[in-house]
Order: structure tokens, then C-alpha cells, then sequence
């Protein structure tokens, strides 16, 4: 019998790789939060600095929009930061969120009032609306399976 080095693995490693040759449900869901966490944050900080200019409006504009936008792009930026306080312990932060993607879905819900009324925005903010109303909604599952596993985890092994 010839043994390869690809069948040599460590005592007590199952053959087709362990944990460290997978990257967990948890690491994976901490990764894409913090990709997607990037959007309102740099967009925040973009919309605070130019105003409505960063949509690339002629100015001038009224003083009441300018305020209004740059207000709002503060709580995108907060909102974003949130959502950056939920990777450490992703399993643990099941109600902030839930809260912060009830927070998200909602402002796609009035992006999409605004689609209906007003017609198509751009493309930037047609992604936005697909992430608000369809990708928030499978994160609020996926860390509910994350935070489901954990939880299940510590019950058998008595933390």
C-alpha cells in the first residue's frame, strides 16, 4: 500500500479539511458585513463633505437641501459605523442587527416609493435598493443561523 503526502494529515484531522480550511458561517457573514458596511460609510462621509454636489447637481440648491442631505449622509455614516460594531460577536448582536437592518430595509422602502413616483434613479442607487430590500433581509437570516449555531454549540458544550 503507497501512502501520497496528500492523504498525510495530523491525528484527529477529519480527511477533507477542518475548520481552518473552511472559513466558518460566522467568518464569512462578518466578511460580507464589513464589505457592504463600507458603502454607507463612504458614502456618509462623501455626503457630509460635498452635499448635494456629490450627485452631481448644478448648484445652486436651497439651504434647506443642502442641510437636509448632509444630515441624512450623517446618519448613512452612523449607520454604517453600526453595522461595523456588529462583527466582533456577530452571534451575540442578534437585536442590534436586527435593528440596523430594519433600519436599512426601511430606507429602501422609501428609495422604492421614490422609484414609483418620481422613476429610476441611478445606477449606483439601484444597487442600493437591491442591498436594502433583498441582501439585508438574507443577512437578518444568516446571522440568525450564525447566532442559532452558537448558542446550540455553547448548550452542548456547557458555556
Amino acid at each position: 500500500m503507497e501512502i501520497s503526502v496528500a492523504d498525510v494529515r495530523p491525528l484527529g484531522r477529519p480527511k477533507g479539511g477542518g475548520m481552518n480550511d473552511k472559513i466558518s458561517g460566522k467568518t464569512a457573514l462578518q466578511i460580507v458585513v464589513a464589505v457592504l458596511a463600507a458603502t454607507p460609510v463612504l458614502v456618509g462621509i462623501e455626503g457630509i463633505l460635498s452635499g448635494p454636489e456629490f450627485l452631481h447637481v448644478i448648484r445652486p440648491w436651497p439651504a434647506d437641501l443642502d442641510s437636509h442631505f448632509r444630515f441624512l449622509s450623517g446618519f448613512f455614516l452612523a449607520i454604517g459605523i453600526a453595522w461595523y460594531s456588529c462583527i466582533p460577536g456577530i452571534e451575540t448582536k442578534t437585536e442590534r442587527f436586527r435593528l440596523l437592518a430594519a433600519c436599512t430595509f426601511t430606507g429602501g422602502l422609501a428609495r422604492l416609493v421614490s422609484l414609483v413616483l418620481v422613476g429610476a434613479p441611478s445606477a449606483g442607487h439601484i444597487a442600493g435598493l437591491c442591498v436594502e430590500l433583498l441582501a439585508v433581509p438574507a443577512l437578518v437570516w444568516w446571522q440568525r443561523r450564525v447566532a442559532n449555531k452558537a448558542s446550540e454549540c455553547a448548550r452542548l458544550t456547557g458555556a
